[in-house]
């Protein structure tokens, strides 16, 4: 939706503040979420008249279709913030067959431009990365001895993220300031010029210890990921490691979920490297075939915007790793070679970026074939982040190509739990699978590549494992339905290219791989 002029709109007791994205009803601050917001902001503007549905899909929802329920609990979101309800329809009314009216009594101000300029040069301007603050979190049972536990949780967290490649972290000198202080989390962000809080709290119940996390957007309030933590107290230095871990793994999607959606908010013209390579992740996220395409694009135009940008590399290589994986290569050859030397950037320029190592020994591993150097790449990656998801999924792999199948579980099991709601998850499942394959388990392959493709039902990997190990274990109609789905998939893969696809070094795992396809019907 357009801005228009920044305004103050007050009715009844509210105060709408257009340029700050507030709603106040006296001092109260109330929670409203950004788009309920647009929407109340858009119909107090447009009061005059009635607003229709065509006008709300065109400027609260720019364009896109939804249903009439997603309005309907939109506008009862709206009503519910300002005091109304679908019943009394006091200030919100729906307009039978034609739309919505705000019909309450309006009484605009024009902001002070003057003040908001001060109050501007006040506070720190955004960096271009993501930014966060963690606040000391809050001891909620009395005892002096949570508070330095607390303050211990606080401090390693901050140490964790400041691990994280690109991420803008608040020192803990700052940060501490807020101690003991009621705050709002709009004014930390305004004040210290981040865009996410982190804030939480201790509590201790006899011999038992409970830490509550959440993360919010510091220019909206919205909660963007909470959770909770339980343990002993005869435990709490374990329990200390436990939640720093916990807490910095789930919040890493969280955070690249957060920026890529602000970076698709922006205009397409004038954007610069680290807009486009939020842009290519949304693009990798998709998992497609013409997806992957558009982002290694964008992955290259974030390495022409900035020549010097390792984990762009390492993401534009990657790309060449899915599509290999995936039988999507057109010119095997010269993407091997592309895909080296973009690699071998990443980890050039990316010594001690942890993201960039990750990337660049997974595509050195499984499409350049040095599966020890890669190997070796990928442990970098987790002594400078062991919180890193992507990069014990990527140990994972590995482990699999080199036939450490207990090695691999291992692996793929920490990175689901550093990384819950991961949208690589199929990804990790399908590896599971693999490692169990390589371990003789074809039940239990069979069963991880079924939850992978619950997932991704297209996903080439899940359905290989699918084949050959239901195939291996007796179960002919399923290994042949999966086999139907992955030569329309992958219709160029046969037995003498599957090497390509699976790059493992034991020729038994390998054996064993090429007997299950050929026997549910994969040609030569």
């Amino acid at each position: 939706m357009q801005e228009g002029a920044k305004l103050l709109f007050l009715f009844d007791n509210f105060l709408m503040d257009t340029d700050r994205r507030e709603l106040r009803r006296g001092s109260e601050l109330r929670s409203i979420e950004p788009q309920v917001f647009d929407l109340l902001e858009y119909l107090i503007r447009n009061r005059e008249r009635v607003v229709s549905k065509e006008d709300l899909l065109a400027t609260v929802w720019s364009g896109r279709i939804v249903s009439d329920a997603t309005i309907a609990s939109r506008v009862n979101a709206a009503r519910a913030a300002i005091g109304d309800n679908g019943e009394e329809q006091r200030v919100i009314r729906t307009m039978l067959r034609k739309g919505f009216r705000f019909v309450g009594v309006v009484r605009e101000e024009l902001k002070d431009a003057t003040a908001t300029a001060e109050r501007s040069t006040e506070s720190p301007d955004l960096p271009a990365s993501p930014s966060i603050a963690v606040l000391p979190f809050q001891n909620m049972s009395g005892y002096p001895e949570q508070e330095y536990f607390a303050d211990g949780i606080v401090e390693e967290i901050i140490t964790a993220l400041s691990r994280m490649s690109g991420l803008f972290v608040i020192a803990r000198n700052s940060s501490f300031t807020y101690k003991g202080r009621a705050v709002d989390v709009r004014q930390v962000g305004r004040e210290l010029g981040v865009r996410y809080v982190l804030e939480g709290s201790v509590r201790k119940a006899a011999n038992r210890v409970r830490i509550s996390g959440q993360l919010v957007d510091a220019a909206t309030g919205t909660h963007l990921w909470a959770d909770r933590f339980d343990g002993g107290f005869e435990d709490i230095f374990d329990l200390q490691d436990q939640v720093t871990a916990s807490v910095v793994g789930a919040m890493a999607p969280k955070l690249e979920k957060a920026e890529i959606a602000r970076a698709k908010r922006k205009p397409t013209d004038r954007l610069d490297a680290y807009d486009y390579y939020l842009r290519g992740m949304a693009s990798v996220y998709q998992w497609s075939k013409e997806s992957h395409g558009e982002a290694l694009s964008l992955f290259n135009k974030a390495i022409n915007a900035d020549p010097d940008f390792a984990c762009a590399y390492g993401m534009a290589a990657r790309c060449y790793s899915w599509r290999a994986t995936n039988g999507w290569i057109v010119d095997s050859a010269r993407e091997v070679v592309e895909a080296a030397r973009l690699s071998r950037r990443a980890v050039e320029l990316g010594q001690d970026d942890a993201v960039a190592l990750c990337m660049g020994g997974h595509v050195i591993a499984g499409v350049v074939g040095d599966v020890n150097a890669g190997a070796g790449l990928i442990d970098r990656a987790l002594a400078l982040n062991p919180n890193l998801a992507a990069a014990w999924l990527s140990s994972g792999w590995i482990r699999v190509w080199l036939g450490e199948a207990e090695a691999a579980i291992s692996h793929f099991a920490r990175a689901m739990r550093l990384s819950p709601v991961d949208p690589q998850t199929f990804n990790m499942q399908a590896g599971t699978a693999s490692a169990h394959f390589i371990a003789g388990r074809y039940d239990e392959a069979s069963s991880w590549a079924k939850r992978a493709l619950e997932q991704r039902p297209i996903f080439a990997p899940a359905l290989r494992m699918a084949v050959a190990a239901n195939a291996l274990a007796g179960r002919s109609d399923e290994a042949g339905r999966a086999m139907g789905l992955l030569r329309e998939v992958d219709p160029a893969l046969t037995i003498s290219n599957l090497r390509d696809r699976s790059p493992w070094k034991r020729s038994g795992d390998l054996a064993r791989l090429v007997e299950g396809l050929r026997s549910a019907g994969l040609p030569e």
